[in-house]
């Protein structure tokens, strides 16, 4: 009798705290109930999700019902845009009491950090738990490359979604109409650039990224072309003031000064792409998820006209430009296997071949390229799929993982737009370069 007033007076206490609404999981238990995978084994939880609004996340909000069918799991989702979630996350899960469960990250801005701080829960053991995980998921089938943005000091910390290989897009009614020939290297996109230039007919010969921060991407991926990375070593050492790193950016400024639209130092992907779609640009330097809005008849005055390149070798060197996404667990989450579940099927086969499908982005699975039901059903033209196949080929990172992604984003961004105001490209890159060095140096010794 005493035991069951104990059990009582103990499930009384847990419902006054609140702890009956929202129970703490005993995998010990729970588990053991079934060794079988169960996708119902959480129904009744609920999660928050923190996504980067981008055609990935929509592609997430748009089969949310289909998740919560499966699982029983309810699913709040917030999607704001890029620079704000990166900011807010980092505020949120620094404060220790982050609104999110599962998190959309950039490995290629917030792999290190995230990592150092120790905000994502370690996965590695769930993915080889066969309770969490269904023998279906295939680990076997996610890409080395993408299990290596996911792993930190021999820790997976999320799991590897998307990457993102950077292309040359191209207008080829606006190249047939000037003669121009689709060019082979950097050096031809100038000059194609410049002959396609024409302001007269609200022209320009190319558009990308001028607005600081999110400009370097546009220069990192030009520096591939002399076969070089922004740092190099370990511990890492700047590259930015080489020879090669100012020619890149000497490139830049040429292209987006002299060929580019007007008001193009505020111009984010989004700007270049409402431009490209409005066939008012004939080339655009970004990643591969812009497909899906310049096929769209009700968004777009280029469909049909678009052409997908593999992105120009430099003189150097031949590289696409590799950036990626994954989708991890809050480590203060009380909810990570529920999560879990979350970013499995986010990352499942059927949702792979959904993201390829539809143009919003590639997979870090294998299958994908290789599934004909998935290519013959692309909602996008086939050349697209073909881009992104040969850009995989040749794909290296472009930028550093490194602590201070952004901070390295915002100093060499800066120096970036102001070369299309004219300042030179060397001094500027020199300048950028001994600003940054001590930060990276004291992100090394923290």
């Amino acid at each position: 009798m005493k035991n069951i007033v104990a059990s009582r007076r103990t499930l009384l206490r847990g419902a006054a705290l609140g702890v009956l609404a929202a129970p703490m999981l005993n995998t010990k238990t729970l588990f053991a109930q079934s060794g079988a995978f169960n996708w119902k084994r959480f129904q009744g939880q609920s999660l928050e999700i923190s996504l980067i609004r981008s055609p990935r996340g929509d592609l997430l909000k748009r089969h949310q019902a289909e998740f919560e069918a499966l699982t029983g799991i309810k699913v709040g989702v917030e999607d704001i845009p890029e620079q704000q979630q990166r900011q807010k996350v980092v505020i949120e899960l620094n404060s220790g009491r982050p609104s999110f469960d599962v998190v959309h990250l950039s490995y290629h801005v917030q792999k290190r950090q995230f990592a150092k701080a120790k905000w994502l829960a370690e996965v590695g053991g769930m993915l080889n738990d066969a309770q969490l995980t269904p023998a279906e998921y295939d680990r076997a089938d996610l890409t080395q490359r993408g299990l290596d943005y996911a792993t930190d000091d021999g820790k997976i910390n999320s799991l590897p979604w998307s990457v993102d290989y950077w292309l040359l897009y191209w207008n080829k009614e606006l190249f047939q109409a000037k003669g121009v020939a689709y060019p082979r290297t950097i050096d031809e996109i100038v000059t194609a650039a410049a002959r396609l230039h024409d302001p007269a007919n609200g022209i320009a010969g190319i558009t990308a990224r001028g607005l600081r921060n999110a400009n370097v991407p546009v220069w990192t991926q030009l520096m591939l072309g002399w076969g070089q990375e922004a740092t190099a070593g370990a511990p890492p050492r700047l590259m930015t003031d080489t020879d090669d790193a100012i020619a890149a950016a000497r490139v830049y400024q040429t292209l987006l000064r002299n060929s580019g639209p007007q008001g193009v130092a505020g111009f984010n992907w989004n700007e270049s792409q409402s431009l490209f779609a409005q066939g008012r640009a004939a080339m655009w330097i970004d990643g591969v998820g812009f497909a899906p809005p310049v096929e769209d008849p009700q968004r777009s005055r280029v469909v049909g006209k678009v052409g997908y390149g593999i992105f120009p070798a430099g003189p150097k060197a031949h590289h696409s430009g590799m950036f990626g996404d994954g989708i991890g667990i809050a480590s203060a989450s009380r909810k990570k296997e529920a999560a879990f579940l979350y970013c499995l099927w986010t990352t499942n086969k059927q949702m792979s071949n959904r993201l390829l499908q539809g143009g919003s982005g590639v997979p870090f699975r294998r299958s994908s390229l290789q599934d004909q039901a998935t290519l013959s059903a692309l909602t996008v033209p086939k050349e697209w799929a073909d881009c992104v196949r040969g850009s995989g080929e040749i794909a290296r990172a472009a930028l550093p993982v490194i602590v201070p992604v952004t901070e390295f984003r915002d100093v060499f961004g800066t120096a970036l737009t102001n070369t299309i105001g004219g300042a030179d490209p060397a001094a500027e890159m020199r300048r950028a370069t001994a600003e940054f060095r001590p930060v990276l140096e004291r992100s090394e010794q923290g």
